[in-house]
């Protein structure tokens, strides 16, 4: 945190506007720039509506984040046997 309460960059914060958990990667003006952990798009949030995750709450929001990957194959195509790897991935091996 800075001097006047607001999350620095790189800071793991809860988005009380929008229900959402990022990292702030800068500031546009008065408003914070977040993006979701596992990357994304960014969004714009209000300083005063975002605090910052305590460990448990950050190692849950990244277990989350794994999950969501999982259940779509992202990241895990590659692995040999990965029942995400689609025929053609399959035969190049």
């Amino acid at each position: 945190m800075t001097d006047a309460g607001v999350p620095r960059v790189g800071t793991a914060v809860h988005d009380a506007g929008s229900g959402r958990v990022g990292l702030v990667t800068g500031r546009d003006g008065p408003r914070l720039r977040l993006r979701p952990l596992g990357g994304g798009r960014e969004w714009q949030a209000d300083p005063a509506r975002v605090r910052p995750l305590g460990p448990a709450e950050l190692l849950s929001a990244r277990v989350a984040e794994a999950n969501a990957r999982s259940r779509t194959g992202l990241g895990v195509g590659r692995i040999r046997g990965s029942p995400h790897a689609g025929p053609a991935e399959e035969d190049a091996r």
